[in-house]
């Protein structure tokens, strides 16, 4: 223990305990020299982490939970409540993919688990030192996935906080399409700090759809690190539709060539909603393509964070990078910060990046009310044309239909 030890830090971490295996341990330790970020960190500049930092959480119970049938569209899928896979709850068989399940002494066994994660970030160490168990999906090598793994993760109880932490691991030449969504049954008040690694082999493909609809008194702070090897490709496509403070990180560790990397984002906030995407896409060798589009729709007062940051190293040669992000606010309360950023130290590439910011287009609406049309219901077809282009990218046709369904129920946009 440090001197230094932030006060905030202890008082948010003595009723979590103190972990007891030696894996977590060392986590915990290092937690001990970590403190919450405040506006003066540029990495958090835009956002404030009081409402987190403040409150007192508690470990949850294991609940009797129901899953609602209209959140489960494939024949394997795996409902994780509060970061434990409730098997009981599951349905799914190792055919393409086999799921370990990793905790206490077993930790220290597997070697990519942790290997990727910044040791630095209070969220993901905080995640290391107190998640209940590690869950490993391990793609078989050339198989082919094309109906999607569903990952279900469910938040339960009163002022709990869940440590989701999964490992993913697409071997060689392998191909698989997972659809994860972030729920809320009878759960107030919770904070889910969810982790992810993802390891990409050689000839890989991993596509990641995330939906994300936790309840309006929900904390998330979600963190994914990336490493490709050569010839792989991976896509990450999410969607944010509820909660009162969400913070996506996404790190990506380009480490092979011939590589591609795409993200795609659709965040719908509304009332007092705050809605963070920070994405790092590291270029560390030649002849890559990565390309990003995030897109913002802002109504009431809610406020939106995007930070795109493309870093190319000096012997990254003949990299093509894009960042895209577009928004468009509803109300005259609502904000967007906007921050996109390209690091390049190589001399042959082809870099990108835009950022434009607006309200509805006042021709296309009238447009629409000369044709008969109403003004509210114009306002919900232009809405709903400007995020088609990243639904229309998610992997299953279900994914689609439960975000249209989503945005009929909680914003009355889509019909």
């Amino acid at each position: 223990m440090v001197e230094t030890l932030s006060e905030k830090l202890v008082s948010f971490i003595t009723p979590l305990g103190v972990p007891t295996n030696s894996f977590q341990k060392k986590a915990y330790e290092k937690l001990l020299h970590l403190d919450f970020p405040t506006t003066r960190d540029e990495y958090w500049k835009y956002t404030r982490v009081n409402k987190i930092s403040n409150s007192k959480y508690q470990i949850p119970n294991k609940e009797l939970v129901e899953i609602p049938k209209s959140e489960i569209f494939s024949s394997h899928y795996l409902v994780i409540e509060n970061g434990i896979l409730r098997e009981d709850l599951s349905q799914y068989e190792n055919l393409f993919f086999q799921v370990t399940i990793l905790k206490n002494k077993s930790l220290e066994d597997h070697k990519l688990l942790n290997s990727s994660i910044d040791q630095k970030n209070i969220f993901s160490t905080l995640n290391t030192a107190y998640f209940l168990e590690s869950i490993i999906i391990t793609i078989s090598p050339k198989a082919h996935i094309d109906e999607p793994l569903q990952l279900i993760f469910v938040s339960t109880g009163k002022n709990t906080i869940s440590n989701p932490r999964i490992l993913i691991h697409a071997q060689k030449s392998s191909v698989t399409k997972i659809a994860a969504s972030f729920i809320s049954v009878n759960s107030e008040s919770s904070f889910t700090n969810s982790v992810a690694e993802f390891f990409v082999e050689e000839n890989a493909t991993l596509i990641y759809d995330k939906i994300q609809n936790e309840n309006a008194s929900s904390f998330h702070v979600s963190t994914e690190h990336v490493t490709q090897a050569k010839h792989s490709n991976f896509k990450l496509n999410t969607v944010t539709l509820d909660g009162s403070l969400v913070r996506n990180n996404i790190n990506i560790d380009v480490a092979g060539e011939n590589c591609e990397t795409h993200m795609n984002g659709i965040i719908i906030a509304k009332e007092n909603q705050h809605i963070d995407n920070h994405t790092f896409v590291n270029h560390k060798v030649a002849n890559c393509f990565s390309n990003e589009n995030y897109k913002y729709v802002l109504e009431d007062k809610s406020t939106g964070v995007f930070n795109g940051r493309v870093v190319v190293q000096k012997d990254a040669q003949k990299i093509n990078a894009y960042q895209k992000n577009a928004n468009i606010l509803l109300s005259d309360f609502a904000q967007i910060n906007s921050k996109p950023e390209l690091e390049i130290y190589a001399d042959d590439v082809k870099c990108s990046h835009g950022s434009t910011t607006g309200q509805l287009d006042d021709d296309a609406i009238f447009y629409l009310q000369a044709r008969g049309i109403s003004k509210e219901k114009a306002k919900k077809l232009l809405v709903t044309a400007f995020i088609s282009e990243i639904i229309d990218l998610f992997s299953s046709d279900f994914s689609k239909e439960k975000i249209l369904q989503i945005l009929l129920e909680k914003h009355n946009w889509a019909g």
